[in-house]
């Protein structure tokens, strides 16, 4: 039963669970390998897939082999550009390129470039390899646009007996209207995406009140902005909400002034002599964030640093329940992992609860 195979994970030590999944994922990238190799020499005979049945390579992988679409589509570009460029196999096995980055970047490939791009696309995420293929192939700005979609229709829920009349609102006898999920127009998700070098198309839907601001803020700045492009009322607002974020959770201030205390004593904890504050300064957040490039800046025993950015709080290295300062040289950048994950090193389980009260967030 492979029902199994979760138990007798479970039962592994800390240190022999990383390493089998270390070697699982090592074995996972040879047999991609030799997956996509194996693809590649049968996209180069179609009468065998055609003997056996089916019209397309596409075909034989969802159904012979039932991969999914997606897992077909990504396998087959990778396929057909191993063909082109075999390197692409040893990146792969080495873990230092994906599939999504091969099906990016294929098109692009030529034998001029090929070696240049595929060594600048290695260990990079997939944002980074969005941003690579936009310099590759860079596209002309898109035109701004404000269009109004369409507006969803009501149907009634059907509901037991004779069926009411159909009201703007739920009637006595308990008539609910709620739309119906084929009237609903298909919105596309929020896209930031690399457009050009230094260039992003950015997409969104907005409301009827958000619309209304943007016409409003188009015709109060038709002097400095007189084509109303919303791409640059965006910036402009972006700078002014960034610039109003910044300034009560990093202190951030054109002009910083030392913190000063309205009384003596005013920062210490009341009932609770000789303990320092919990308080972080404004301009210890400053420099620890200048400090830490707003960046988790937990370090593991490898050698690795966290890469989040989101979510990250003020950490007291030396904790504030054994009486660390809120200094810079004890405040450190956590995103909320680690700094959960450090405390539970010092206090056990409990710690979790310690460290949320002794954390602030940016």
């Amino acid at each position: 039963m492979m029902t199994n195979i979760l138990v007798t994970a479970s039962a592994l030590s800390d240190q022999d669970l990383l390493a089998h999944l270390e070697l699982l994922a090592g074995k996972e990238r040879e047999s991609l390998v030799e997956l996509v190799a194996h693809l590649a020499a049968l996209d180069s005979r179609p009468s065998l897939f055609a003997a056996q049945g089916f019209s397309s390579l596409f075909s034989y992988c969802t159904q012979a082999l039932r991969l999914s679409e997606d897992a077909s589509c990504n396998r087959i570009e990778a396929a057909r550009a191993c063909r082109r460029f075999p390197l692409i196999l040893d990146l792969l096995a080495s873990g230092s390129l994906t599939l999504t980055s091969v099906r990016l970047l294929a098109k692009h490939l030529t034998e001029a470039n090929h070696q240049f791009v595929l060594a600048k696309a290695r260990d990079r995420s997939r944002r980074e390899i969005e941003v690579l293929e936009a310099e590759l192939a860079p596209r002309p700005d898109i035109p701004s646009t404000v269009r109004k979609l369409p507006c969803p229709t009501a149907k009634p829920v059907p509901m037991s007996g004779p069926e009411p009349a159909m009201t703007s609102a739920p009637s006595a006898a308990g008539t609910a209207i709620s739309p119906s999920p084929s009237a609903l127009p298909a919105t596309p998700r929020p896209i930031v995406q690399a457009w050009a070098p230094e260039r992003y198309r950015v997409q969104f839907t907005i409301g009827q009140e958000t619309h209304e601001k943007l016409r409003q803020l188009q015709a109060l700045l038709r002097r400095e902005i007189p084509d109303g492009d919303p791409g640059a009322i965006f910036d402009r607002a972006l700078t002014v909400l960034l610039e109003k974020v910044e300034k009560p959770k990093l202190a951030a201030s054109a002009k910083p002034r030392p913190n000063r205390p309205i009384r003596p004593e005013t920062d210490k904890e009341v009932g609770k002599p000789g303990l320092p504050s919990r308080h972080v300064l404004g301009e210890v957040k400053r420099a620890v964030w200048g400090r830490d490039a707003g960046q988790c800046a937990f370090v593991a025993p490898t050698g690795r640093r966290c890469t989040e950015r989101t979510f990250l709080e003020f950490h007291h290295i030396q904790p504030y329940a054994l009486q660390g300062p809120a200094t810079v040289d004890n405040i450190s950048l956590r995103c909320w992992r680690h700094n959960q994950y450090e405390a539970e090193l010092i206090f056990g389980n409990t710690g979790a609860s310690i460290v949320r009260e002794e954390c602030a967030s940016p």
